[in-house]
């Protein structure tokens, strides 16, 4: 009997330095292996933002080894849901994906205190989305 490929997922924003790698970092954590998780960003930082490593180790996870990533076509096109944060045209779209864009401030040079309440949001949309992905996954 074949198993069930799993949904993957893509984040996506400019930087793949805040937001992104915050979404990732929660859905490959509350989503407990069961899903596929990419970031990436239309014009990747140097590095994942500070004030998003400070925020997101306040909960336990470490997100400091991560890499900004550059977008590829390919990526979108592995994905089966493209999740887009606050990068407008730069995302390119294919036929049959299903498209999220979730308005979400930026933390680029913001400091924790402002990264926070982005980082809960964050993980209110990814708790959100799990529940969309797979009815059973949370034990719901």
């Amino acid at each position: 009997m074949m198993s069930t490929p799993k949904p993957s997922v893509l984040f996506v924003c400019v930087h793949n330095a805040g937001r992104s790698q915050m979404a990732a970092a929660f859905l490959t954590v509350l989503g407990g292996g069961a899903i596929e998780v990419r970031s990436a960003g239309s014009e990747p930082a140097e590095r994942v933002n500070p004030a998003a490593v400070a925020a997101m180790a306040e909960l336990g996870i470490d997100i400091a080894t991560e890499i900004p990533k550059v977008l590829t076509t390919e990526a979108v096109r592995e994905s089966d849901v493209v999740i887009t944060m606050g990068c407008g045209d730069t995302c390119p779209i294919f036929p049959g994906k299903r498209y999220e864009d979730w308005e979400l401030d930026d933390p680029a040079g913001q400091g924790l205190e402002a990264v926070r309440p982005i980082r809960d949001e964050i993980r209110a949309r990814v708790e959100a989305l799990i529940a969309s992905l797979e009815p059973g996954l949370l034990g719901g």
